[in-house]
């Protein structure tokens, strides 16, 4: 049983078999899928699961807060497992690869920014978008 399959039992939701396909595939990911290719991942397994199947499970999934969605500015809804970890993201605009960092020094700055203005911070998503330092630009 997958990470996700066990987060679905444990709040109750319904699994069907292609929902039990869609949450190993998410729960495999190494990368950060987009519908399209949990879709390609799935269909490897069983070929019998539609788009909108796919599109109706990511948004249970998120919506119970399994998933996490992304948008880093290609255009396309990625998604990946939700996780008590905290990272950040660096998306490489030239090969759409996305490394998750943490950095403690960029932790504590927020963190100042926040009391600096009177506040505590709580939560925050912090994405930096780069090309290759060869890239010319």
């Amino acid at each position: 049983m997958s990470r996700i399959e066990k987060l679905c039992h444990e709040k109750g939701l319904r699994m069907t078999d292609q929902r039990r396909v869609i949450a190993r595939v998410v729960s495999e990911a190494e990368d950060h899928p987009d519908v399209e290719e949990i879709h390609r991942r799935s269909n490897e397994i069983d070929n019998r699961i539609s788009i909108a199947t796919v599109y109706r499970t990511m948004r249970l999934f998120e919506d119970s807060g399994i998933v996490e969605k992304h948008d880093f500015n290609d255009g396309r809804s990625r998604y990946e497992e939700a996780t008590d970890v905290h990272h950040d993201h660096l998306i490489n605009l030239r090969s759409g690869e996305v490394i998750e960092f943490v950095n403690q020094e960029i932790e504590r700055l927020q963190e100042r920014v926040a009391r600096d203005h009177g506040l505590k911070l709580v939560d925050h998503r912090l994405e930096l978008y780069a090309v290759p330092l060869d890239d010319g630009q």
